[in-house]
Parts: structure tokens; C-alpha cells; sequence
């Protein structure tokens, strides 16, 4: 069975259907020698090269279909790739050698919940595709009152900028106050679709959860910034929906089943939030580094004061012994001339030999005290 040469590339990971074409058009793509044209199909038989290098390749039929469920955090952007370099859904997922995943519909920075993955992009493509009216739900809370006529324009529609929207079904689960939760049920995947309706009707969305997916229901057990992997059941269950024809390598093995089994016995800890959750921490660590700084400085400010009043009474101190060695020097009477050197010698007026040899009567001792000629 043969599958189209830019359709190929794209499923090993090299880049987008589009980029490819360029990548064919430019001449870089040759298949068994020979250079090929965009559009060209290719067989599993075939040597595919892209600069010279080969390229594994498996037929689209004979790789084993996978489909993860990944619980968003608010603050994560739904791209491969952001220029702002902020944190992206793509960066927690598990890595596929020799291919790569395909994001199922998507969700803005400020929106949670469930989103689907799939390494089939061909199911991807169908479950997207507005013709085939996949379902999607979100659990809504909204600030302000939704009175029965605004209920009755939502769900026969409204007309936006890209054309008319409704609400499928929508019911209300809870909240009090200004703040009420409401069950809605879309079946396009447009832009911001479900705040538009509700802002169409001057009302504002404040929180917004996705909790199914077609057939595909978000599970208690998964946390936030976790993933867990569709066994073969959910998975054709998900590709009858959309009128695709199971495969055999569906479903899951080994570790990553033991995996599954071990999260829904003992699911694991939500991951801390993503971009914005990060920036009002670091808000937070910027205003308690000011409160730092300020207590700092007031410590200084104390131990400065402290140390000013330990050198004046370190300075006091040493003026009182300034003082107390002039008066004692005042005191003791001027020596000068021959009383002076007469007091270093040790002789004074009243004891005028005080400066003699005291050793000078001692009997010798040593050898010559027996020393005796022979």
C-alpha cells in the first residue's frame, strides 16, 4: 500500500505536510536515487534519503495507533514552539522514537482540561474536522446572572464574528452567588468559541474546564499536568466515531499498561501550574524579597545605632584613661640628669649600694673548685 511522500516525512517528525513540500520542491528529497516531485507516492519497499540521509519509514497501517489524554494547566500554550519562551503542552509529553504527536483540538493559555494526543493523523484530522460534529464539553463557571432568555439565545444561537454558534445542551451543576457553574456541550472546535457565546450575552467566563472529548471523558483519577494512555477499547470506541477502521497494534503493553493500572490505584500529585501560575508566584517572591530588603535595612539601621553607641562609650572609656594617665603623670616627680641615671644603676640617695655586683663575694665553682695538678 502506497501513501503520499510529504504525508511520510511528515509522520516520522520532520516538519509540518507543508514544510515538507517545500523541503520535496527544493530537491532535497530523493526516493530510490532519484529526485522527487511533491505528491509522489511511495511504496514500503522504497529507499527514502533527505540530504543524502536515509529515512526509516513504516506504512501508516502497519504502526501502532496511540491516543494519550493530557490534563492542561492554566498557563500552558497549545504549540510546539513559543516565542515567548513560555511553557508549552508538548514539553510534558512522552517522546515516540521515529514519530511524533499530533494535538487534537486546542485550548487557550487560561483554559484547563482534557486534551487528546495521538501519533494517527488521520484520526486527528477526523475527530477536528467540524463535519463529523464530535462533541465537546466544558464545565463552565461564568460572573453574572444567566436569566431564561439569555439561556434561549445561546443555545438557538448567536451570531459571532466568524458566523453564527450555539450551545448543543446546557444545564446548570452548582455555585452560588454571582458565580454559578454551567455544563455546555459544543460540536466546533473554533476559537474561543464557548467564551464568545457567553460574551455575545455580556456575561464573562472565569473559569473554564474541558471534561470530554467525543467519546472520550476526562478520568477522576488523572491530576493536573499528568497524562495517561487509551487502551484498545477507548481508542476504537474513539475511531468508530469518526468512521475509521481499527488496527491489530492498538492499546497497551507492557510498562506503560502496568503504568495506567498503578495511576488509577494510586493516582499521582498534580503538577504545579504552568506559566501564569508561576508568574504570581514569582510576584509573590518579589514582594517578600521587598519585605526582606526593608527588614534589612531596619536591622542595619538598629545595629548601626547600636554600634554608634558602643564606640561613644568606647570613646568615653578611652578619654577617662586619657585623663587618669595625665593626672598620674603630673603626679610623679620630674627625674633628670645623674638622679636619673643613679635610679636606672639601681643606686638611690638612700641606699647607695644598691647598684653593686651582688655576686661579687661568691666562691668560685665548677672545675676549679677541686682542681688539682698531677
Amino acid at each position: 500500500m502506497s501513501e503520499k511522500l510529504q504525508k511520510v516525512l511528515a509522520r516520522v517528525g520532520l516538519g509540518s505536510r507543508r514544510y515538507m513540500e517545500e523541503v520535496i520542491a527544493a530537491g532535497r528529497v530523493s526516493v530510490n536515487g532519484q529526485v522527487a516531485q511533491v505528491g509522489e507516492r511511495i511504496e514500503p519497499t522504497d529507499e527514502l534519503r533527505i540530504d543524502g540521509r536515509k529515512v526509516q519509514f513504516q506504512i501508516e497501517d502497519e504502526i501502532r495507533r496511540r491516543v494519550i489524554i493530557y490534563y492542561k494547566p492554566e498557563g500552558e500554550i497549545c504549540s510546539r514552539n513559543d516565542p515567548e519562551s513560555r511553557p508549552t503542552v508538548f514539553e510534558q509529553l512522552p517522546s515516540i522514537p521515529g514519530d511524533r504527536w499530533v494535538m487534537v483540538g486546542r485550548l487557550d493559555i487560561n483554559s484547563t482540561g482534557l486534551l487528546l494526543f495521538t501519533n494517527d493523523g488521520e484520526l486527528a484530522n477526523r475527530l477536528m474536522h467540524p463535519s463529523n460534529e464530535i462533541e465537546r464539553e466544558y464545565a463552565v463557571r461564568v460572573m453574572g446572572e444567566v436569566t431564561p432568555k439569555i439561556r434561549q439565545n445561546m443555545t438557538s444561537g448567536v451570531v459571532l464574528d466568524d458566523g453564527p454558534a450555539k450551545f448543543e445542551s446546557f444545564s446548570e451543576i452548582g455555585g452560588e452567588g454571582i458565580n454559578r457553574w454551567y455544563q455546555v456541550v459544543v460540536k466546533e472546535g473554533r476559537n474561543r468559541e464557548v467564551r464568545r457565546i457567553f460574551e455575545s450575552q455580556g456575561l464573562k467566563v472565569s473559569r473554564l474546564l474541558r471534561t470530554r472529548y467525543g467519546t472520550v471523558i476526562l478520568p477522576r483519577e488523572l491530576r493536573t499536568g499528568r497524562w495517561i494512555e487509551l487502551d484498545k477499547n477507548d481508542i476504537d470506541n474513539l475511531t468508530k466515531a469518526v468512521e475509521l477502521k481499527p488496527r491489530q497494534g492498538t492499546g497497551l503493553y507492557g510498562m506503560a499498561k502496568r503504568r495506567t493500572e498503578r495511576m488509577q490505584e494510586k493516582p499521582l500529585a498534580a503538577r504545579r501550574g504552568g506559566y501564569l501560575r508561576q508568574q504570581r508566584r514569582d510576584e509573590g517572591s518579589e514582594n517578600n524579597q521587598e519585605g526582606q530588603r526593608s527588614d534589612t535595612r531596619q536591622v542595619n539601621y538598629d545595629n548601626a545605632r547600636s554600634d554608634n553607641r558602643g564606640a561613644n562609650r568606647f570613646n568615653n572609656r578611652n578619654d577617662r584613661t586619657e585623663q587618669r594617665s595625665e593626672t598620674h603623670r603630673n603626679e610623679r616627680p620630674e627625674r633628670t640628669g645623674n638622679s636619673y641615671n643613679q635610679e636606672r644603676n639601681g643606686n638611690t640617695v638612700d641606699n647607695p649600694n644598691r647598684g653593686e655586683n651582688k655576686f661579687g663575694q661568691r666562691k668560685p665553682f665548677g672545675i676549679n673548685k677541686g682542681f688539682k695538678k698531677f
